[in-house]
């Protein structure tokens, strides 16, 4: 059973006294001011919840601050003020003896170069997180070969790490996680080193093992496309600081600042979007007739032009029930597909239309 993760006010200062550069920043210092006199603040007061069976995505430019926020909820760097807490348990306060075996039974990593022991077969790279734990032969490799079939590598476990393609390997990085049955899967740049399609296969991997193992997952990635695509909820990083929490659909729809908003304005909307954020919820002096054509709120972007282009009045959207919870004016389709000089994109040009957004997303 997959458990919440906490990260509580860390903070990651590095060079000389870092203590004191934390006081610095809660008393309004900038990183700009810490680094003039030798001193890196990697990281600045993060705090975030992550629920039992939820993919939190961290994203943010390189330098932001993302992976040494993952090696702290780790313990492969301690806070230097904060503190981590899972499953109940504050492991900022664990001795290194105990960490380890909470690294060991309770947290795994999935790292981005794989990190496969070329020695060694696919099945037995995959059981070697239950070698450390000390688990029987005989059982940590019937684990690992579950853990295989999983990851999609059945037939493959006599196979040699040399012998498997950039994705193939990363399956085995992914099985060897999964084997320890932890409740808890670190990912750090886990697909970015892989070619565009094979990452694509990975996530839909991710995504599908997931709706399975419900694990409490953390996945770091420089990727908006992909944090969009995986999160369930993602934390956008800048500086060392989280500058927004929230859905995909919260981030595009609603930034929090001028950062976030130029950081998304090259995603594909219409695989984002659904009719529930961008409808008007309340309806009253909209003419919509809902016994014609309607929209579920979870009716996709694309789906929505499609109707647009099929009525000649804003798009109902009912509930399962056939009540009416909103409506969507064309001009609003319009808005959401405008290019980044702002000049929109019809509904029902290439790029508005439910054919266009399949293109978009193949």
């Amino acid at each position: 059973m997959s458990s919440r993760l906490q990260a509580e006010q860390l903070y990651k200062v590095f060079g000389r006294r870092p203590g004191e550069g934390v006081e610095r920043l809660r008393g309004g210092a900038d990183r700009e001011e810490l680094r003039a006199d030798g001193t890196t603040a990697a990281v600045i007061d993060a705090s975030f919840t992550v629920e039992p069976g939820e993919i939190f995505v961290v994203m943010g430019l390189s330098g932001s601050g993302k992976s040494t926020l993952l090696r702290m909820l780790n313990g492969l760097l301690e806070p230097t003020s904060g503190r981590v807490v899972f499953d109940g348990q504050d492991l900022t306060a664990l001795k290194d003896r105990e960490m380890r075996e909470v690294r060991s039974r309770k947290v795994s990593m999935v790292f981005q170069h794989f990190a496969l022991f070329p020695h060694r077969s696919v099945l037995e790279n995959a059981a070697y997180g239950l070698e450390v734990q000390g688990v029987p032969r005989a059982e940590r490799h019937e684990r690992a070969t579950e853990a295989l079939v999983l990851a999609g590598l059945a037939g493959w476990e006599k196979s040699w790490p040399d012998e498997l393609s950039g994705g193939m390997q990363q399956r085995v990085g992914l099985a060897r996680a999964l084997a320890t049955d932890a409740d808890l899967l670190l990912m750090d740049e886990s697909f970015s080193a892989l070619d565009p399609l094979i990452r694509r296969d990975m996530q839909d991997q991710l995504i599908e093992l997931q709706k399975k193992l419900k694990k409490t997952i953390v996945f770091i990635t420089h990727d908006l496309n992909e944090a969009m695509r995986l999160g369930d909820r993602i934390a956008v990083m800048r500086d060392g600081r989280i500058v927004q929490i929230g859905t995909a659909e919260d981030i595009l729809v609603r930034p929090a600042n001028d950062y976030v908003a130029s950081f998304t304005q090259d995603v594909d909307r219409s695989r984002v979007l659904t009719a529930a954020s961008v409808m008007d919820p309340d309806p009253h002096g909209d003419e919509a007739d809902c016994h014609c054509e309607t929209a579920r709120p979870d009716s996709s972007f694309g789906e929505l032009c499609a109707i647009s282009a099929r009525v000649a009045h804003p798009v109902a959207v009912v509930d399962r029930k056939g009540k009416l919870v909103g409506v969507v004016p064309r001009q609003r389709l319009v808005g959401f597909l405008g290019d980044e000089q702002g000049d929109p994109a019809p509904c029902d040009s290439p790029r508005g239309t439910a054919s266009g957004a399949v293109k978009a997303g193949a």
